[in-house]
């Protein structure tokens, strides 16, 4: 069964399925119950239920005849000024099919379209509003036209803790019959970070290895910097020892296939829990972004982690 089955299949249908983000649900849902909502941005961290809201509002409002009233268009893939000439004002001017007096365009990732079809999108979406309503879904809501912002209910998702992602991977794993631990299940939501259609993804993996998923098999999938060995570096370096946290740094990226970024990440978690002073702590944790920002931008990672480690045995003798 593909990923994208398996996340179709136990996508959650109500309301009171969608976890971690209650009282959007539930000003959503009031909204909804009124039957004459107004344009809804949906912005929040991938994986969180935006999308997943925006079907659960649409199949409220029509019932079995939801796909007839319904146009849903990925920004990422259609983002030009035309689309939201042809399409999106096609679709907008007809009228709905049944007691609804409205249709309902769905714009996923609505932060990847252009400025100028943003402000052919802000035309639309004043001239069509008695036949047509948006709901708009993106990472970044700044990168949204004020204009467009202004003519929606603007609704800010969060990141799922690790209750809300334990409680959809345990309705899961008891729909397939897998067995899975508690330090599985932790596992699988430290590889997530609090990304719930990840957590499906990382979940099915495992499944496809094993029914019995165990925190070693979570290991295995799971291409993260292991804790304790980033600590090792840390450690070395913080010690005045550059030499042995350079091999440790170079054997950690070749035997592990690590890149720069997966180390970075977990640095900057291991940094926290180490016994320095908290002065300290806030000195190697801008380090960190530092030379995050420069592998980003297109440098090498081995000299930039190199440097960076340079940086912390420098720190740790307080120069």
């Amino acid at each position: 069964m593909s990923s994208e089955i398996w996340t179709e299949k136990y996508r959650p249908k109500k309301y009171e399925e969608v976890v971690g983000q209650d009282s959007i649900v539930k000003r959503v849902k009031s909204l909804t119950n009124s039957m004459n909502i107004p344009h809804l941005l949906f912005a929040g961290p991938a994986g969180t239920g935006k999308s997943t809201l925006a079907l659960i509002v649409v199949k409220e409002l029509y019932g079995d005849n939801w796909k007839e009233n319904y146009l849903e268009l990925n920004a990422s893939d259609e983002r030009g000024i035309n689309i939201v000439r042809e399409k999106v004002k096609d679709f907008a001017r007809t009228k709905s099919l049944g007691e609804v007096p409205f249709k309902v365009i769905f714009l996923d990732e609505a932060d990847a379209l252009t400025p100028e079809a943003q402000q052919a999108l802000r035309r639309t979406m004043e001239n069509y509003s008695s036949t047509c309503r948006f709901i708009m879904s993106c990472n970044y809501s700044s990168k949204i036209i004020d204009p467009i912002q202004s003519r929606c209910a603007i609704f800010r998702f969060k990141l799922l803790e690790r209750k809300d992602v334990k409680k959809v991977i345990e309705k899961i794993a008891k729909g397939e019959k897998l067995e899975i631990g508690e330090e599985a299940l932790e596992a699988v939501y430290e590889g997530s970070d609090g990304d719930c259609r990840r957590s499906v993804n990382l979940l099915q993996s495992l499944a496809a290895i094993s029914p019995k998923i165990t925190k070693e098999l979570v290991g295995t999938i799971i291409s993260d910097a292991k804790p304790k060995e980033v600590r090792v570096i840390l450690d070395y370096a913080l010690s005045g020892d550059f030499e042995n946290a350079k091999g440790k740094l170079l054997d950690l990226m070749l035997k592990e296939s690590l890149s720069g970024q997966d180390i970075i990440k977990t640095m900057q978690k291991e940094i926290w829990n180490l016994e320095v002073e908290p002065e300290l702590k806030v000195k190697l944790t801008e380090k960190t972004g530092e030379a995050e920002f420069r592998i980003v931008e297109g440098s090498d990672p081995f000299i930039q982690l190199q440097a960076l480690i340079a940086s912390f045995v420098l720190a740790g003798l307080g120069k």
